[in-house]
């Protein structure tokens, strides 16, 4: 059981915005001990494969600074590539995001998310969705203020979360810890009118039964709905 909150219950969230001077929108986002810096650029050309479609593009970048977890661990670059789950989550986070705006509205241009996890504690990836959804929404809000497009293309708001079972308990928002010892472990992207946008369930030391599915679906609901809540404020 937990000791600092109910089963149920988020972490501390802080979203924490315009907090690059130099991006097109910025957001800090803090889900307890898990901080990640997210930052949306704008560039005015689009992939080539889209290029003469009339359509924008987002798409993300993802990665943890060598001091973020308990032990350094080297940069990506400094390998020479990207590891599997780096690329995964980048991936999960470009998608997402894709998912509600409207392409048209930003026609031939792309807009770069970067997502640098500066201290992990569980949740990174879930916590970048939330965190790169206002850094999106505040890039838009610019090109609208520099009359590069008219209106925000931003469909529907958007956050993310992780849920799990742990002893037969279904857990809301794990930490690192918790994300450890779970017997099942999932993330859930889902909109504000409660669209699945994307599941990812992993039955990690037992598998997942249906009512164990069920309870965390509407476990993550309930959080995503508190997350929206919170983005609201500094949108």
């Amino acid at each position: 059981m937990r000791k600092d909150r109910n089963l149920n219950e988020l972490r501390k969230i802080e979203f924490i915005t315009n907090f690059s001077q130099y991006a097109e929108g910025s957001c800090l986002v803090k889900f307890g001990d898990t901080h990640v810096l997210c930052n949306a650029s704008l560039d005015s050309s689009v992939p080539r494969w889209l290029k003469g479609q009339n359509k924008g593009w987002v798409t993300a970048e993802y990665g943890m600074l060598p001091r973020a977890t308990h032990e350094r661990v080297s940069r990506e670059a400094k390998k020479g590539k990207q590891t599997g789950r780096t690329q995964e989550i980048q991936r999960l986070i470009g998608r997402s995001l894709r998912a509600i705006v409207d392409p048209a509205l930003f026609s031939e241009m792309q807009i770069l998310i970067d997502c640098d996890v500066l201290q992990a504690d569980g949740g990174t990836r879930t916590a970048s969705i939330c965190g790169a959804f206002i850094a999106l929404h505040h890039c838009f809000e610019s090109m609208i203020k520099k009359n590069i497009i008219r209106k925000n293309p931003i469909i529907e708001n958007l956050a993310a979360i992780s849920c799990g079972v742990i002893a037969n308990d279904c857990y809301l928002d794990l930490d690192y810890p918790e994300d450890q010892s779970a017997d099942v472990d999932s993330n859930f992207v889902i909109t504000e009118s409660q669209k699945l946008v994307e599941v990812q369930v992993t039955s990690e030391g037992k598998i997942c039964e249906e009512s164990q599915f069920n309870k965390l679906l509407d476990l993550a609901k309930l959080g995503i709905a508190n997350i929206i809540d919170e983005q609201k404020k500094v949108m």
